[in-house]
């Protein structure tokens, strides 16, 4: 098991950065995939980035490919999701999520047992 807390949302405006942090407390992450997942009003929850905390092999949702950047930093023991040229439909509530997650299955929120609280990140224009 492992604990995830999630900082840094918050209100910005069309066109600018945000950098979303998760710290992680708990048992050792050697297999794990760690992953950013939101959920607009309304809307599933979805698949952002995910990066494997053995390698740093990073995945990406087609959505915002090249805007957002997935990485960790083993020495803290956070996983950081650098978001670049936010949108509006960027507005949601940002969730980490770690888990054993097989390649096959890193983008499905049911494959991960472990989750944050969520941060809110609000995109205006």
């Amino acid at each position: 098991q492992v604990q995830l807390v999630e900082t840094g949302g918050g209100l910005v405006q069309a066109g600018d950065s945000l950098t979303l942090s998760c710290a992680i407390t708990g048992d050792s992450l050697g297999s794990y995939k760690l992953a950013w997942f939101r959920q607009a009003p309304g809307k599933d929850r979805e698949f952002v980035a995910a990066v494997s905390w053995t390698d740093g092999r990073t995945w990406y949702a087609d959505s915002i490919k090249d805007r957002f950047t997935v990485s960790r930093d083993k020495a803290k023991k956070m996983v950081r999701l650098q978001m670049n040229s936010l949108k509006l439909e960027d507005t949601a509530v940002y969730y980490c999520a770690a888990g054993r997650t097989i390649l096959s299955s890193l983008r499905y929120a049911a494959h991960y047992p472990n989750w944050g609280q969520g941060t809110q990140v609000t995109v205006s224009s």
